[in-house]
């Protein structure tokens, strides 16, 4: 991220790229800054005022004054400019109105199974030291890894100095991104890379696994041995350091984070829900099994059924683990992507259900659906056909309202129902 991330600094947590494989670049970006506490997708329009140069100016003292060097400050920001072309990006963010089986079927591809397998081949000491120290398996660090840059190949073009003077000048999310521009730079006080280095996302998330600057600077580690922590270009160093921000986010040794499950036609649909944290061994009474057919494992590991497409598409139990997911990025959809294919890289057979023909509302009909259930009273958040977590909410209880099984999934029946009062 880890950036995916999420930001620590209380917090507890794309648009396309230049191609296609190097679209989850721009997922992260948006992933680590959604989970962000009091700066979400919905955060109210503003205002800028005052000069840039003005700003920067008054940036170079707030700098100077956290303890960055007089040169690191002048190498850096000699020369920098506003972008408005990022101001405008950052306000106009929709990658994630994409439904569960376009997504995962684009980003979650047997290309990045292969590769991430052969990346596990290649750096095998350093995975295995990973592990050990960390507790993180391979899989679940080349998942991320492919995701956020299909291993380097989509890391970003933009100026990350840049991008994070002009979000940090933005009047939108002012004090996150200063605060991240500090970082960036006490990364360069150190030596660890040169600011022509840092050429990265949109947002300021740099690397090959999209660190925010935060993250950089507390969670890298030098697996190389060569007395710095290069993230862009060290691939002993990017998996270290993602296997310690992980484990960091609380990362649980030993366990699984998620298992693609088959459900029974009848169930209480209503205990679909990530907040809803079942034994296993309940899910087994109930008739969920594995893929295959095979019966659960019947233990008290905690887990959470989770149906992206409601109950007829593909179904997940989702365990601890799943949980740093969560916290390196704010969308469910991301999440269940990122832990299907680190399972997949695992050796998990290929997602059942993801093809099936399920009826899928389009953005303006998800808007619709947003609309009113928020003239009914509810609190959906921003209207703009991103089923998050308050919209499911909602859905559910007007599912249990109408009778319809409570699986949070809004479909054109549901649409229907609502429109009719």
């Amino acid at each position: 991220m880890a950036s995916l991330a999420l930001a620590s600094l209380a917090l507890a947590n794309l648009a396309a790229a230049k191609h296609a494989l190097g679209r989850a670049l721009a997922i992260l970006v948006l992933a680590s800054l959604a989970a962000l506490p009091g700066s979400g997708l919905a955060a109210e329009e503003c205002t800028n005022t005052g000069s840039f140069s003005g700003w920067l100016k008054g940036f170079k003292k707030e700098a100077s004054a956290a303890g960055i060097s007089e040169r690191t400050i002048s190498n850096a920001l000699a020369g920098i400019e506003l972008d408005p072309k990022i101001i405008a990006r950052d306000r106009r963010q929709g990658f994630f109105a994409q439904d569960f089986g376009t997504f995962s079927k684009k980003l979650a591809t047997n290309n990045r199974v292969t590769n991430g397998r052969k990346k596990i081949d290649k750096r095998k000491k350093h995975f295995e030291r990973a592990e050990q120290e960390f507790g993180v398996p391979p899989e679940v660090l080349t998942a991320f890894w492919a995701l956020e840059s299909d291993f380097g190949k989509g890391m970003g073009d933009y100026s990350i100095l840049r991008a994070l003077a002009t979000l940090a000048y933005d009047c939108r999310r002012k004090e996150l991104f200063t605060g991240e521009l500090i970082e960036a730079l006490k990364i360069l006080d150190k030596g660890w890379v040169k600011p022509s280095d840092m050429i990265g996302s949109w947002a300021g998330e740099m690397g090959q696994t999209q660190f925010l600057p935060k993250h950089y600077l507390e969670h890298a580690v030098d697996y190389d041995g060569d007395g710095t922590r290069n993230l862009f270009a060290s691939e002993p160093d990017i998996i270290g350091s993602t296997a310690a921000f992980i484990k960091h986010l609380g990362w649980r040794r030993g366990e699984p984070w998620l298992q693609e499950v088959r459900v029974p036609g009848k169930l209480p649909w209503e205990k679909a829900d990530l907040e809803v944290k079942l034994p296993r061994s309940q899910w087994a009474d109930w008739g969920v099994t594995a893929a295959d057919g095979a019966p659960l494992t019947s233990d008290d590991l905690p887990a959470s059924l989770l149906l992206p497409m409601g109950h007829k598409g593909p179904a997940f139990l989702a365990y601890p683990n799943f949980n740093i997911y969560v916290e390196w990025n704010n969308s469910l959809t991301y999440c269940i992507t990122a832990a299907y294919l680190a399972t997949r890289i695992a050796g998990a057979d290929s997602m059942q259900g993801r093809d099936r023909e399920i009826p899928i509302l389009s953005v303006d009909e998800a808007k619709d659906v947003q609309r009113i259930l928020t003239k009914r009273g509810y609190d959906v958040g921003k209207i703009d056909g991103i089923i998050g977590a308050k919209t499911r909410s909602a859905v559910k209880e007007m599912q249990l309202k109408y009778g319809l099984p409570a699986d949070s999934f809004p479909t054109p029946e549901l649409l229907s129902r609502l429109r009719n009062g």
